[in-house]
């Protein structure tokens, strides 16, 4: 594949000086191509809840732009939002169809099976829910509705065995009665679709004598298993198809192949649109943040931390030299070589040793970028992210120090395939004589276990063997009446906010949440852990000595920098969120909560 094919990807040229520096090392995989974003897209086949919630931020809310994705495409993601959902809503219309076919055919005797099957949907419900007593009466209402099923069965086979003696072993559950009232009377010849008229002029059941009654009255009680075997069957299919995009589209060899993805292709002219959008918007170093969530996109933060300083002149400078100010942009520049310098593997054996090292650091990212706020705008596509805009704002950030627009350098490490990414985003102001430093890391965990064994799920369901894949189908085909009316529920009201909402006119907004940060866990295994540790004390202690080395080429004293930065980035003060976005400094705790898209989430779990 070609990097024609690829989505645009700012480049050091197209930010107008500023970007990308990178100049060795090992450059990251492509956005697109990426392991964490085929893992995405696999989670919207897999989990209805994300992928609405995709849908509804990427594709309803078009007025919002789009939060930065790092280390994927979410353009991509959303190509594979709307076909999985596409797909599944035909499934539920089937299966609603099938519901609807079957009562006719059974004369209205399949209601029999649609208590089980809300009761065990309820249970199912009640099972996934952070109660220990309610887990347990799901539980117990799941065994209850199971016996419960399995009678009924039973029963109803028994039925059909026994024919004209059918309604004994069933009047003993009520189903003389139920059924009695959609098959005409039980010891007569009354036809159950016609109620004693079969068309033909005749009162038998077909045409029967009477001597076939028992099997026309048991005529409602077959066509209720053949019903039901039907909607396992659908059921089964519909896992089948799911798999098979999973392991076949999706596979690491086929994704590689943007050009050929399928659910790229006849998604509309909406699509197209909102695509064009999200991928000139996501990887642009003009942010366009909302002020409630700036870093929306990068993940949780971790320990964010600010020092300050009196830049005070050194004595040993001699008479003939003074000490010389210095600018923001200065101190970046001098930082970014030693940032540059960690993509760089240590010397040791051959060229080709050096070249194989895997070191993720390799791979670093170095940019500068600049966050403006989402609102103010007449139109999305009025956003300013041309080159030109990118330098104009980049030149007048760096030096102004303002609230609502900030300059930032930007520093990424996406580990394990971009499942744990790593990004610090440094400020420098220089004012009055004081030098302030921002360092704000944030990091992305690892995604869900879930989505990152779609892989092995899939293949294990399409190579498993005709019992295995008809007992998961029968253990699912319970709760698939109440899914198919959600969601079909849920596909018309996205189709009403898309037409009654005013998206499409609606003035600009920043970012409502991150698809990324959806997919994200709680915590990380011990080895993510030691790698985001790893990650961050190296970048940071390199920011430190840009920041030392600048101040003390320019002729400032650098000592009591040098000393509260190391005491201040080990541990001793950091800028901690107690309250949604509200901030105060102080403590020891390593512990910081905020609040990303109505959803908390907490970093202290980080910790070792």
């Amino acid at each position: 594949m070609t990097d024609q094919a690829l989505p645009h990807q700012p480049t050091p040229s197209d930010r107008g000086g500023g970007g990308d520096v990178v100049q060795s090392g090992r450059p990251p995989v492509h956005p697109a191509l990426s392991e964490a974003g085929r893992m995405l897209c696999a989670g919207t086949y897999l989990d209805a809840s994300y992928r609405d919630r995709v849908i509804n931020e990427l594709y309803v809310h078009e007025e919002r732009i789009v939060a930065p994705s790092y280390g994927f495409d979410a353009a991509r993601v959303l190509a594979h939002a709307l076909r999985a959902r596409r797909a599944e809503l035909g499934w539920a219309a089937g299966i609603i169809g099938a519901w609807f076919i079957g009562m006719v055919l059974t004369g209205g005797a399949l209601i029999a099976l649609l208590l089980p099957f809300l009761l065990l949907s309820l249970s199912g419900w009640l099972r996934g829910q952070d109660s220990r007593l309610v887990r347990f009466l799901g539980m117990v209402l799941r065994v209850y509705t199971w016996v419960l099923q399995f009678v009924l069965v039973i029963a109803l086979i028994g039925a059909g065995l026994a024919a004209g003696n059918a309604f004994g072993p069933l009047g003993v559950l009520g189903a003389n009665a139920f059924f009695s009232g959609f098959s005409g009377s039980v010891t007569g010849t009354g036809d159950p679709f016609s109620s004693g008229y079969d068309g033909y002029g005749s009162s038998g059941a077909y045409g029967s004598s009477s001597g076939s009654s028992g099997l026309g009255a048991a005529s409602p009680l077959w066509w209720v298993l053949a019903v039901f075997v039907a909607l396992v069957a659908l059921v089964w299919i519909q896992r089948g198809q799911a798999a098979r995009a999973i392991a076949g589209e999706l596979s690491p060899r086929r994704y590689a192949d943007l050009a050929s993805d399928p659910a790229e292709a006849a998604q509309g002219v909406r699509f197209a649109r909102i695509r064009g959008r999200v991928r000139a918007e996501q990887h642009n170093p003009l942010i366009m943040y909302n002020v409630n969530d700036p870093f929306c996109g990068a993940g949780d933060p971790y320990r964010p931390w600010h020092l300050s300083v009196e830049l005070r002149p050194r004595e040993d400078l001699g008479p003939d030299r003074k000490a010389v100010p210095v600018t923001n942009s200065h101190i970046v520049h001098r930082i970014v070589p030693l940032l540059q310098a960690l993509r760089v593997p240590s010397p040791h054996g051959s060229p080709a040793a050096e070249a194989a090292v895997l070191d993720r650091m390799r791979e670093l990212v170095v940019d500068e970028c600049v966050f403006l706020p989402g609102g103010g705008l007449p139109h999305r596509d009025a956003v300013p992210l041309t080159p030109d805009a990118w330098a104009e704002h980049m030149t007048g950030a760096i030096e102004e120090g303002g609230e609502r627009r900030r300059h930032f350098l930007r520093i990424r490490v996406g580990g394990w395939d971009e499942n744990l990414v790593v990004t610090l985003f440094v400020r420098v102001h220089t004012q009055g004589g004081m030098m302030m430093l921002e360092v704000a890391p944030h990091v992305l965990l690892p995604l869900r276990t879930v989505f990152q064994n779609a892989d092995a799920d899939a293949h294990r369901y399409l190579h498993n063997n005709w019992l295995g894949k008809a007992a998961w189908a029968l253990r699912h085909t319970p709760g698939s009446l109440a899914s198919s009316v959600v969601i079909l529920g849920r596909g018309i009201a996205s189709w009403w906010r898309i037409v009654t909402g005013g998206h499409g006119g609606a003035l600009p907004e920043g970012p409502g949440l991150s698809v990324r940060e959806l997919a994200s866990q709680d915590n990380g295994s011990l080895f993510h852990l030691m790698d985001l540790d790893r990650y961050l004390k190296t970048i940071q202690d390199r920011v430190v000595s840009g920041v030392t080395l600048a101040l003390h080429e320019a002729g400032w004293h650098t000592e009591e920098f040098a000393q509260r930065a190391i005491v201040v980035a080990e541990g001793g003060t950091f800028i901690q969120s107690v309250s949604n976005s509200a901030f105060s400094v102080g403590g020891s705790g390593h512990t910081n909560t905020t609040n990303h898209s109505g959803r908390r989430r907490s970093s202290g779990g980080h910790q070792r």
